[in-house]
Formats: C-alpha cells, structure tokens, sequence
C-alpha cells in the first residue's frame, strides 16, 4: 500500500514537472515569434491652415420689413416676388373707402367748430360792450369768455381728428422705404390685414443682392479665436463643388443658448456679384484663425501614441499666453500659444521608440505644427502592429501600444 502511494506520488511530480517545462517553452516561443513593428510617419514641412467651423444663414445685409400702419382691405398690389423698387414707389393700396369717410366727416367737424368758435366770439365782442355800458353784470362777461375759450379748444380738438383721419388715408397707399428687390410677399389682393394688435408684414424688400452677410453661430470654446478681418472660406448645398470666400467683419457679444450650449454671432461679409447665393441659404463657414507656411507638423496620431510600458503623463500647460491668430506668417507671434508635448520617435536601425518632448503651436484637425524639438526626416511612431510569426497574421494594431 505504502509502494502504490510512493508510485503515484512519483506521477504526479513527473505530469506537473512536464507541464510546467511545455508552458515554458511554449511562452518562450510565442514571445520569441512576437515582432512588434511600429507604424512611423515621417516629419514633413507644408503649409499648415487652422480653421474654426460654423454653420449660419445667408441674409441681406439690409431687408426692410414693409408694414401696413391701418386695418382694411388690399385693393391693389404693384410688386411682386423678385421685382426691383426704388424708394418711394408705389407697392401696395389698401382699400381707401372707409377713411375717405373719416375725413369728411372730420372735415365736417372742423367746419362746424369754426362757426361755433366765430359765435362765441362775436357774443364775447357784444358781451364787452354791455359791460362797459354797465348793463350786464362782470359774471355774465366771465361765463362768455368761458364760453369762447371752449369754442376755440373743440376746433383744435376737431383739426386733430381730421389730421388723424388724412394721416390714416394717406397710409392706405404703402411705398418702398428704399431702392432693392422683394424677396417676400405675404398678403394678396382682396386679402384683410388687421394692426389693430401688430402691424403686418406686407413685403420684405433686401436692398442689395450683391452684397450679402452670413449670421454664423461660432462656440464659446472657439470665439476667442475668431477676430475682425479673418479670411472666411464657405460652402453651400446648392453649389458643393465650390468654395465662396468672405470675411468677418463684426462679431456681436449677444449669445444664444440652446441646450446648454453658448454660440456667439459672427457677421460675415459676403460678394455676391454673380447673384448665386440667395437669401436663407445655410453656409458650413471655416474661419482662417492661423496659417503657416512652410510649417514642420507631424500627424495628430503621433500625439496620442504611447507604449504600453511608458508611464502616463499629464498635457503641460502652455508655454505662453493666448491670442487670437488669424493673420498669414511664417513665423510666430509673441503670445501665440504652444504647448509641451511628448512623441516617440524611431531612430534610424532601431526599433525601440524614444521619446522626445517637442512644443506644438497650431493644427487643422489632421496634423499639428511642431514648434521645436523634432527636425526634417524624423520618423515619429504613430501606432504598432504586433505580427506573429508562427501564424504569419497580424494582430490588432492596438494591442501593442496605446493611443490618447
């Protein structure tokens, strides 16, 4: 009994000593099949464009609302859609009857208050009369004078109306307050508008087509870079082939906030001579806030790059204080910010990543500009593809190295 406990004792140790030597090896030989190859990039110099995006609606840079100031009906309409006016013409007459009928009958008024007014002063003479003769008492004089008075006051009270009643008349006939195009009519002929409450709008004329402006909703993280005279590259879906340009020519500090969410309008200046873009269009805006030229950059996936082994490192706070680009250089302005930074770089016949710490200024979103610490040619890692040999596949690209 004893022997048999002995022999399987001896088993065990000998299937546990085996399986131990097979995992080894075969680790050793896993690892040993493991290369990992680098993705790298090579540092290169071109011109180098940071953009802010929008979005905005085309208008007129002028577009007079054109109202009715009384209540009737529309009786004649002299324009239409897309039709050119000049200011003062005639565009539109509300039906005149009922204020022709105030006028006379204000007219009437006034007449009348004109003849009670030459009475009362002709009892006011008489009055005076008789008591300087001392035939009427002072009393009787004072209720005449009262009396003239009041007449005097109901004919300014009777010119009023009838002033109001021409002014109303005169309003049934609705003029262009300046040169340009409709490009909004909203009533028709017969139709009743009422401004006992609002005044209608009739019209809506944009005074020149030629010159228009884009109302572009810029976000509060991106507004402290867009400034005055930028160059502003647009497009629109009626034309997505080409590019219209324009600039910035004010931006307003009203914000809106929808859903938690700050914009700030930016007023675009835009040419229109060719007439194509119309009012309402939407535009996707890229404001030009920096451009290098000639500028050494490197592509974005080289700052997220890290090895798997490489500690975790916060972002370094700027190197100097912000201002807003903008301007076209091939060098940098005090101010401008540039940030600390760490890439991996693979020297020439080696495989092992180094890091390098390099200072960044601007980006379009694909590469970044490199201030310093990088030259020409270097070969900066990118991301690493780990290729096993004895399967001759290739891993995820992510599963020897990390990115952020």
């Amino acid at each position: 009994m004893a022997r048999t406990k002995s022999r399987l004792k001896w088993v065990v140790l000998v299937v546990v000593a085996f399986a131990i030597a097979f995992l080894g090896w075969w680790y050793i030989k896993w690892r040993n099949g493991e290369a990992p190859t680098y993705q790298t990039a090579p540092v290169t110099r071109d011109d180098l464009i940071q953009f802010v995006t929008a979005t905005g609606q085309i208008n007129p840079i002028t577009n007079a609302q054109v109202g009715s100031q009384i209540s009737g009906t529309v009786l004649k309409l002299y324009a239409d859609f897309n039709s050119a006016v000049t200011g003062g013409q005639l565009i539109a007459e509300i039906d005149p009857a009922i204020y022709k009928a105030a006028v006379d009958s204000a007219e009437g008024d006034v007449a009348s208050a004109k003849a009670g007014l030459e009475l009362a002063r002709i009892n006011e003479a008489r009055e005076k009369q008789l008591l300087d003769a001392k035939l009427v008492p002072p009393s009787d004089y004072d209720q005449t004078v009262a009396t003239l008075h009041q007449a005097e006051a109901t004919l300014k009270m009777k010119d009023a109306t009838l002033e109001t009643a021409q002014v109303n008349l005169h309003y049934c006939k609705i003029y262009s307050p300046e040169d340009g195009t409709v490009i909004s009519r909203n009533v028709d002929v017969g139709q009743t508008v009422a401004a006992s409450l609002s005044a209608p709008i009739l019209y809506q004329i944009a005074n020149d087509m030629k010159t228009m402006q884009i109302d572009a909703s810029v976000a509060e993280a991106d507004i402290g870079n867009v400034a005055p005279k930028q160059t502003v590259n647009f497009s629109v879906d009626a034309f997505p082939y080409r590019t219209f340009h324009g600039t910035v020519s004010l931006i307003r500090n009203s914000f809106s906030n929808v859903q938690n969410v700050v914009t700030y309008d930016s007023v675009i200046a835009v040419d229109n001579k060719d007439l194509k873009l119309r009012p309402g269009m939407t535009a996707n805006v890229s404001i030009i806030v920096a451009q290098r030229e000639n500028a050494m950059k490197i592509p974005n996936a080289a700052l997220r790059f890290r090895p798997l082994d490489a500690p975790p490192t916060a972002k370094a706070p700027p190197t100097t204080s912000a201002a807003p680009g903008g301007q076209k250089s091939e060098g940098h302005k005090q101010g401008e910010r540039q940030f600390s930074r760490t890439v991996y770089v693979l020297p020439p016949g080696s495989n092992k990543p180094q890091p390098v710490q390099i200072k960044i200024g601007i980006s379009d979103g694909t590469s970044t500009e490199v201030v310093e610490g990088l030259k020409d040619g270097d070969q900066v890692v990118t991301g690493v593809v780990i290729s096993q040999a004895s399967s001759g596949q290739s891993a995820n690209p992510f599963a020897g190295g990390r990115r952020f």
